[in-house]
């Protein structure tokens, strides 16, 4: 039977933007089946355990369900052969969920663009010279595929500004904005990390080379009467341990609770990465925290200087620990906060997705040209 909605997602085998956006489009479309290469529900959030989620043939096979990292390769051929038979498709996409096919008219909302094609590949890969030999060669052959299934879709959505620059450079096209909701809240349960007591920075992101917490974490060698929390994990976690101070502490992956604690506890929250879009200063608004930010990207479409938050101009340790001393807590406008947490509401998001989904609706079925 083909579904009125379906959702396709790169893969859902982590706690992280994308994954916390997907939660807020499946309430929009709360019956949607959601196709994806690989599912841990053990290392998601628990709201996906109750979707209807499938498969690509890949979750099959045991090497790669355990190392998913290993599909990088393949993923893009396994989406390309994969058909979703519905009549709206939306892509919830970091590269690869655009390049199913359908008869049906396609969305693709973009997280980011793929980083494997259009960022660095020392961002990517970090300093590991085989990771820069894995990302450089599929980067050669893989540019037409990604044009061509992105140009397959029916309609773009972005997060914000910065994005629809990208995709307008990287593609030619006019993508509609559509900021994604807040996905944390004061609201709920709220739970300590242990050994983690009030008044520290917070860092709460992937593990990942283009996340640049190795100058975070050399930051705080120059602020040694200030401490910072890692919440995260990823691959970069043993290298960022063996490198840090003693006064950086590492948590893990948190829970929702174990968030709105750290949220709620911290002094600011301190983003360094290459973002397409700044979901965690987001989160850090709603509890009223500021956010010490790279000025590039999409950081810069949600931290506003001196209301909520500071920017350092170069992710590098000594401008971070000049941002961090220049940050006065006392001097941020509740109000500000507040803006940014209403342009982020959830009810807005569902109600602008519905609306790009009737939409497509309303203008029925096409001639299959992809």
């Amino acid at each position: 039977m083909t579904a009125r909605v379906a959702f396709v997602h790169d893969h859902l085998v982590q706690r992280g933007g994308s994954e916390r956006v997907l939660v807020s489009m499946l309430r929009a479309f709360p019956d949607a089946p959601v196709f994806t290469s690989f599912f841990h529900p053990e290392s998601t959030y628990p709201e996906l355990s109750h979707a209807d989620i499938r498969c690509l043939p890949l979750d099959r096979v045991p090497t790669l369900r355990r190392h998913h990292r290993a599909a990088f390769p393949v993923l893009p051929f396994a989406y390309a052969r994969h058909h979703v038979d519905a009549n709206v498709v939306i892509c919830s996409s970091s590269g690869w969920a655009q390049g199913v096919q359908t008869d049906g008219r396609k969305i693709v909302y973009f997280h980011a663009l793929a980083h494997w094609l259009h960022t660095p590949v020392r961002h990517v890969a970090g300093k590991s010279g085989p990771r820069r030999l894995l990302f450089a060669v599929p980067r050669r052959t893989l540019m037409g595929w990604d044009r061509r299934t992105v140009l397959s879709a029916d309609r773009h959505l972005v997060a914000g500004a910065t994005m629809q620059r990208r995709v307008s450079d990287a593609y030619g096209l006019d993508a509609l904005v559509l900021p994604p909701p807040v996905g944390i809240g004061p609201e709920g349960p709220a739970a300590g990390a242990p050994g983690t007591t009030p008044g520290f920075f917070l860092s709460a992101a992937r593990l990942m080379p283009y996340k640049n917490l190795d100058a975070i974490v050399a930051a705080f060698a120059l602020l040694p009467d200030e401490r910072l929390v890692v919440a995260g994990d990823g691959p970069e976690r043993r290298r960022l341990v063996a490198s840090a101070p003693p006064n950086v502490q590492f948590v893990g992956t948190a829970d929702d609770a174990q968030l709105r604690w750290l949220y709620a506890n911290c002094r600011a929250l301190i983003c360094a990465g290459f973002e397409a879009y700044g979901l965690a200063p987001i989160e850090a608004a709603a509890f009223g925290k500021p956010t010490v930010a790279l000025r590039e990207g999409g950081l810069a479409d949600v931290v506003v200087e001196g209301e909520t938050g500071e920017f350092f101009d170069r992710p590098e340790p000594t401008a971070i620990a000049e941002a961090v001393r220049h940050l006065e807590i006392s001097c941020y406008d509740r109000g500000a906060f507040d803006r940014v947490r209403l342009d982020h509401a959830p009810s807005a998001f569902i109600a602008g997705l519905q609306r790009v989904v009737e939409e497509e609706l309303a203008l029925g079925d096409k001639p299959l040209n992809r």
